[in-house]
């Protein structure tokens, strides 16, 4: 029986996710939850409901068709008779076969233009067991896999084995702040981060650049210390953060108040990479 996964998008036509033109794979659930995240809807494991409540009249019609009105549980009935199309379902099951199949359609255009199939999230090492499968059906597709690097060792060895380059995100190199901002330990990712560099496996380091939180020059001094020494690193890019990161809050009912100030200057001081000859840029 071929296993099966929870994703929230299949997003075509990606040129910043590896090589080439790709199509991304995002998988549902993830054990952080980044005071900048991007994507919420991607941390619960579970099928959400989205609602865009700005286009929302009142009518009345999704409750009629609801047999939970007290207590949403995503079965969808709703969405289907909401005339003002404000409602859908975020998070689909399906298995590996399935959805290898769904993109194995797109093999020769991958071919044409260099591309593959990156999984991201969420956390795709949390559905390790499909994350596998999903690979191993792929092939011979160049496969690429964006992970936080929190989860257990054996996870973690399983899924790079399984894709041809890793983008390794690093969030903060100081165990408190990364508690601070993540919620979860920092440790583990270090263990995984030195497995990986031990392993000279291709990878690209990705820090997501806060304003205040992580975007001062002796952090990124830290970041770089991390990172240097032999490995398969090919280079570390710097993804600042932007103002739209909490445009998809309101969809799930909820705030989005960061605890740093969002309009502060980044400084993207890129000398500490360079000192250790790390080749990196700002994307």
């Amino acid at each position: 029986m071929s296993a099966e996964g929870i994703i929230f998008e299949v997003r075509e036509f990606c040129l910043h996710d590896g090589p080439g033109i790709r199509t991304t794979v995002f998988f549902k659930g993830c054990p952080l939850h980044c005071a900048w995240c991007h994507n919420p809807e991607g941390i619960s494991p579970q099928p959400q409901l989205l609602v865009n409540r700005s286009s929302c009249t009142r009518c009345g019609a999704c409750r009629a068709a609801c047999a939970h009105p007290d207590r949403c549980v995503a079965c969808g009935a709703c969405v289907a008779v909401c005339p003002q199309g404000c409602r859908r379902l975020c998070g689909r099951r399906v298995s590996a076969g399935t959805l290898a199949a769904e993109l194995l359609k797109n093999e020769a255009f991958f071919t044409r233009y260099q591309g593959g199939i990156t999984f991201s999230g969420g956390e795709p090492l949390a559905q390790i067991d499909f994350l596998e499968e999903l690979a191993e059906r792929l092939r011979p597709i160049h496969l690429t896999l964006e992970t936080s690097g929190y989860a257990p060792q054996s996870a973690y060895q399983r899924a790079v084995r399984s894709v041809d380059l890793l983008f390794q995100d690093l969030k903060h190199p100081d165990p408190e702040q990364h508690r601070r901002y993540t919620g979860v330990e920092l440790s583990p990712i270090l263990a995984n981060l030195a497995w990986l560099k031990a392993s000279g496996h291709p990878f690209i380091a990705r820090i997501p650049l806060i304003p205040g939180v992580n975007d001062a020059p002796e952090t990124l001094r830290r970041f770089a210390e991390l990172l240097e020494g032999k490995s398969g690193l090919t280079r570390v890019e710097l993804l600042p953060y932007h103002l739209t990161a909490g445009a998809k809050y309101a969809l799930l009912g909820l705030k989005y108040v960061p605890p740093f100030d969002p309009s502060r200057p980044l400084n993207p001081d890129l000398t500490a990479f360079e000192a250790r000859g790390l080749p990196c840029r700002v994307m």
